[in-house]
């Protein structure tokens, strides 16, 4: 085994102990009343590298549940030193996601991640793991299926609204959405303080014509290649 291997082995040991710690903290019901969810912050990161070193910028951008305008956008960047291990993205990226939120102006009533939540190996995706250290509900939206414990996912109908429940081990971890007729389903999972209901539906009330993705985080997606663009070439 080589120094890189020893290295990588040594922190998939220690994220996975902090995981595990932090499992308790999750509440897959809503601590809050839908009447209370004003503004939903998107949050989304882009990486490139220069001279073999990897930096990435964080962008959110809160919008208005109601009127889906843009309130306020923000952005984090800097260097990456966690390398990218499968499972653990929360530890690469949260730093960012931090220095990020606390340049916010507004304060969000709930966060939406371009990934998973609950939908993963130990129940402690990116959207689960961060709402923990953001102290918000959150909700995790990812655009492609990364298999859990070997199971595949029952195509939805196509049908705007159409969902199958994943389900692994007679538990269920998240579901394929389809947000529109004729478009490849979203995989929706909940983050936070969030029943997999409410989440389904606030994720449907953010769809438009544009896009089969939220509005919410197709924002801070955009705006991510936006800033990336703007850093690389500062």
């Amino acid at each position: 085994m080589n120094k890189d291997d020893k290295e990588k082995g040594s922190l998939i040991r220690r994220f996975s102990k902090i995981q595990s710690g932090l499992l308790p903290e999750v509440k897959l019901e809503n601590n809050f009343q839908m009447e209370q969810i004003q503004l939903i912050a998107g949050i989304d990161l882009a990486y490139w590298n220069i001279n073999k070193t990897t930096y990435a910028v964080c962008c959110i951008a809160v919008i208005d549940y109601y009127t889906k305008n843009v309130v306020e956008k923000v952005y984090s960047e800097g260097e990456i030193t966690i390398p990218y291990i499968p499972g653990f993205l929360a530890f690469r990226e949260l730093p960012l996601m931090a220095g990020a939120a606390k340049k916010l102006r507004t304060q969000p009533d709930l966060y939406m991640f371009d990934g998973n939540g609950y939908l993963h190996d130990r129940h402690m995706g990116l959207a689960t793991h961060a709402s923990i250290y953001l102290n918000k509900p959150s909700i995790g939206v990812a655009k492609s299926y990364l298999k859990v414990r070997n199971v595949d996912f029952v195509m939805p109908k196509n049908i705007k609204g159409a969902y199958t429940d994943i389900i692994i081990n007679h538990e269920v971890y998240g579901r394929a959405l389809r947000t529109r007729k004729d478009v490849k389903p979203i995989f929706v999972s909940c983050g936070n303080w969030i029943t997999l209901k409410t989440a389904t539906e606030i994720v449907m009330n953010l769809v438009d014509h544009d896009s089969r993705l939220p509005i919410p985080t197709r924002f801070a997606d955009l705006y991510t290649h936006e800033m990336r663009r703007k850093l690389k070439n500062h």
